[in-house]
């Protein structure tokens, strides 16, 4: 297969293209990969362990030190401070308050509050809150601002 590189000049520019006849498991683990689905991590429900995509991720909440993962499919516990996953899932999810990190892909619309705080509602319609300090970021993440 050949492979084409270009260098741009900002992160907003950044894409890939792929070119196939058919779309092959090899293929599939690139867009995975490219998208940063690949990565996964352990969760915990009813005393049961998973391991889930970080694609299936909408948002990851610290309530009294436990870190709670919520999905399409429901909450989930981790082992994992928020701190941690926060690095370990780069690319899409971003801190959004001091107790939270959203998927960015997972957001549906977002709503200015007159606080100067942002309401993001998530495609599973569940609305998070992102705080002040990191409206300006999001805003910038999600093309808005």
């Amino acid at each position: 297969m050949k492979v084409l590189f270009e260098k741009v000049d900002s992160k907003e520019e950044e894409q890939a293209v792929i070119k196939a006849v058919e779309v092959t498991d090899e293929i599939s683990g690139a867009i995975e990969l490219l998208e940063g689905d690949a990565k996964s991590f352990a969760v915990s429900k009813d005393g049961k362990v998973y391991i889930i995509k970080a694609s299936a991720v909408y948002y990851i909440e610290s309530v009294d030190k436990k870190t709670f993962v919520y999905t399409k499919a429901g909450c989930y516990d981790t082992k994992y401070r928020l701190y941690e996953l926060e690095v370990m899932l780069d690319g899409y999810f971003m801190r959004c308050s001091k107790s939270m990190i959203v998927n960015l892909k997972k957001v549906r619309n977002v709503k200015s509050q007159m606080s100067g705080r942002i309401d993001a509602t998530l495609l599973n319609d569940e609305t998070v809150v992102i705080s002040r300090g990191y409206v300006k970021e999001v805003k910038r993440r999600l093309g808005i601002g």
